[in-house]
């Protein structure tokens, strides 16, 4: 064997012995596998239990049983001190019954009338451990955390009462349950929820009698924690807050990336507590009088992302007039949002203004064009890039144009250098005219890139808020919406991770080589730094997009291939670079008059280089 084949096998046998030392040095020891198993088993018995129904116990209509056979006349004055013509409400056992269709499982409780957790059948939750190769699924529950709270606030006798507190008597009909909360002195409270025969959206609805303040409506005082559900929870936490309308207005949201609070005084139409892809909104016929409205940011050792908290004051009503409102609890899906037809869509992230624009009503259309006829989510990407491409190739002509033109100049600049030496601003000055006087726009291949920014832009936000990529695989993703694992490293690397994302790794790779071969015949003279700098900025992406959306980062590689290949075939086949140089010639004999921002900008680069020329006579002057 000669001595390359000896090389290449010596080299091949290094580079397994350090993978295999790696390996051993972070395999985790057996203590750490049986913990790991432990917690295994427990979520996949969380996930058994979750997807069986509760079987409802027996309704109560009377309110007579809910008394404990122990409870004598002395316990019942003792809470009468308290809860008042609701004392014999205040005393019971809570029981829970299930409503089902073929979407959703929602368990409700006597004690308040409230929802205590909805199942959703179709969606899976995460559970990811730093520096595990596989992450852990279970079935995506809502409003299932204990210490949330769904409470009226009761002013009775000059005390406020929390109906969440209270025993409500209980009646179900098919999909139909109705929870009565009455009072000794004939006031009630009465919740009835109805679950359709399929999707997401209850009708709810609240009547009263004999239970508002003077002068205001009931109070709904509305507490939900927000639970992890995907395996990034950082970007999970940041697309996760209170959306809201007024009546009168746009929607609009509390902060996403701190704590935050609103107190909204004018009717609002509809509040939602919204996770990075489900949400729990509130939406009603006649609009809330008034809301305060809060997010809290919870410690990161938490199992939950935030705090949603919604104090919402109805307005004031006879008594007996029913409430009616809308409560959808399921994924944020733009059709079934924007059926409400009240910008409740709005909720999904897509960012706003011109680049949310483009998301709702150019990127969503047509990927949802794309995916009826395709069920592979990373495949309808691989289109969507296509058909992206084929939209902004007159301006990648355009700029792979300018290019060539700005090449064919390089000669005629190259000896700038050597005639003006280190006087940067007069060699800017004279490559300046030698535009002017070639008919070239040195910036002409920077609008074309500035002109797709919006739709980058756009892209960057669609890909993390759009509920179709979750959990949808493509190639070594496993979930679109999130990044791609390719390799676990075991421990997390401050500003990078605990992982390698190959998607991430190949954009950066591929966009050094494309920025070298398109701006290799570009000269740098003007601008130095940026012959660097074009370098710099994706070995920094590596580390902003390591953790995004996989679909994203595999949008940005598949579009880098694109861009090679278009520019390989339309500067090799398509651009006529003889016609280009006797364009320049033509131009050069025919010079076109100095524009105004050519002026401007020649007039700039004269006042620097007097300048920089004044600044050196300071310095070589005698100091007295």
């Amino acid at each position: 064997m000669d001595r390359n084949t000896w090389n290449s096998i010596i080299g091949f046998s290094l580079i397994f012995i350090i993978i295999f030392v790696w390996a051993k040095l972070n395999a985790p020891d057996e203590s750490v596998i049986q913990q790991q198993k432990a917690v295994q088993d427990s979520l996949a018995q969380i996930e058994q239990t979750a997807s069986e129904p509760i079987s409802a116990s027996p309704d109560s209509t009377t309110g007579k049983e809910l008394l404990p056979a122990v409870l004598d006349s002395t316990g019942i004055a003792a809470r009468q001190g308290e809860y008042g013509d609701f004392t014999m409400a205040s005393i019971g056992e809570e029981k829970e019954y299930t409503l089902e269709n073929p979407d959703m499982v929602i368990t409700f409780s006597n004690r308040g009338g409230r929802i205590t957790g909805v199942v959703l059948k179709e969606f899976k939750k995460v559970f990811h451990f730093e520096g595990q190769d596989r992450d852990s699924m279970a079935i995506v529950e809502l409003l299932e955390d204990t210490r949330n709270r769904f409470d009226y606030l009761l002013e009775i006798q000059g005390k406020q009462i929390l109906s969440g507190d209270l025993i409500f008597q209980t009646q179900t009909s098919g999909k139909e349950i109705l929870f009565l909360l009455e009072g000794s002195a004939g006031q009630y409270l009465k919740q009835r929820y109805r679950l359709p025969e399929k999707g997401y959206a209850l009708d709810y609805s609240v009547t009263q009698s004999g239970l508002q303040k003077e002068g205001s409506g009931l109070t709904l005082e509305w507490k939900n924690f927000l639970q992890k559900l995907e395996k990034n929870s950082e970007y999970e936490k940041m697309f996760s807050t209170v959306y809201f309308k007024e009546s009168d207005g746009s929607p609009d949201y509390c902060s996403c990336r701190a704590s935050d609070e609103k107190e909204l005084l004018n009717p609002v139409k509809w509040v939602s507590h919204s996770n990075q892809f489900f949400n729990s909104t509130l939406i009603a016929d006649q609009a809330f009088a008034r809301a305060d409205l809060k997010t809290v940011v919870r410690e990161e050792k938490t199992d939950e992302l935030k705090l949603a908290y919604s104090k919402l004051t109805f307005p004031q009503q006879a008594d007996g007039t029913e409430y009616r409102m809308n409560f959808y609890i399921g994924p944020n899906d733009y059709q079934q949002l924007s059926a409400f037809n009240e910008n409740v869509e709005d909720i999904i992230p897509f960012g706003w203004s011109l680049f949310g624009t483009v998301n709702r009503y150019v990127i969503r259309p047509v990927f949802s064009f794309l995916s009826s006829l395709i069920s592979n989510k990373g495949l309808v990407i691989l289109l969507l890039t296509l058909l992206v491409k084929l939209v902004l190739y007159p301006l990648t002509y355009k700029m792979l144009v300018s290019q060539a033109k700005m090449g064919a100049l390089k000669p005629k600049l190259a000896h700038l250098k050597e005639k003006f030496k280190d006087d940067a601003q007069q060699i800017q000055i004279e490559t300046m005219k030698i535009y002017r006087e070639f008919g070239v726009n040195p910036l002409g291949g920077c609008l074309p890139m500035v002109l797709q920014m919006p739709i980058w832009i756009a892209l960057y936000r669609f890909f993390p808020a759009s509920i179709e990529f979750r959990q949808e695989p493509f190639l070594w993703a496993d979930d679109l919406s999130s990044y791609d694992a390719f390799i676990q490293l075991g421990s997390n690397i401050p500003l990078y991770g605990d992982h390698v994302s190959l998607f991430t790794l190949i954009w950066v790779i591929t966009t050094i080589m494309y920025t070298y071969y398109s701006t290799r015949e570009m000269d740098m003279s003007i601008n130095p730094a940026m012959k660097y700098v074009q370098y710099f900025m994706p070995i920094m992406f590596l580390f902003w997009f390591n953790n995004y959306a996989s679909g994203l980062t595999a949008y940005m590689c598949i579009s880098n291939i694109f861009n090679i290949g278009q520019t390989l075939i339309t500067k090799n086949y398509i651009i006529n670079h003889e016609k280009i140089r006797e364009k320049l010639e033509e131009n050069a004999k025919n010079p076109k008059k100095k524009s105004s921002f050519q002026a401007r900008l020649e007039t700039a680069l004269k006042e620097q280089q007097k300048n920089q020329q004044s600044r050196q006579a300071t310095k070589k002057s005698p100091k007295k």
